[in-house]
């Protein structure tokens, strides 16, 4: 269909994460605008290579569209997912940048194409993610990229729809 590539994030791109995070489509479900100094200060360790959270730019013909991040599920810490025991577990969380690409089918092709980079490690047995119950769209657009939903479950944000998809 398109053509997804996924650049690691790098410090110069805080800014226009920090400008994405502040669209109204994303402070939705994201929660309210973070400033410049919040964001210099949460996101770099996921800048690391050697972290196991990444952060990635998604783009789409070369052109900046949205922003991914992937992490280890097990021992991710601070009440999230404290049962899971499979070391391949591995978490997803994402948004389109622009409010005019909603509602095309791009966040379920740039789920998907994430997905399937994550699956040519081996070590990568499912990947799954948790939507607001509220957030049809996203639960929609993870549906069409080949999640399954599992039921609702409680995290740190509140009530979730855990959705999971298998190699």
């Amino acid at each position: 269909m398109q053509g997804f590539a996924f650049r690691p994030m790098r410090a110069s791109d805080l800014p226009l994460l920090c400008e994405w995070l502040g669209r109204p489509h994303v402070a939705e479900w994201w929660g309210a605008a973070p400033s410049q100094a919040e964001v210099d200060e949460d996101y770099p360790p996921m800048l690391s290579p050697k972290s196991t959270d990444r952060a990635y730019i998604a783009l789409l013909d070369g052109a900046p569209i949205g922003y991914i991040q992937s992490y280890v599920v097990m021992g991710s810490g601070n009440g999230w997912w404290s049962d899971e025991l499979d070391p391949g577990a591995r978490g997803i969380d994402q948004f389109l940048a622009h409010a005019d690409q909603l509602n095309r089918g791009l966040g379920s092709a740039m789920v998907r194409a994430f997905v399937d980079l994550l699956f040519e490690d081996a070590a990568v047995t499912k990947v799954q993610t948790d939507p607001s119950p509220a957030n049809h769209r996203a639960i929609r657009s993870y549906r069409r990229a080949g999640f399954h939903a599992q039921g609702e479950v409680t995290t740190p944000d509140g009530p979730a729809l855990l959705m999971v998809r298998a190699r």
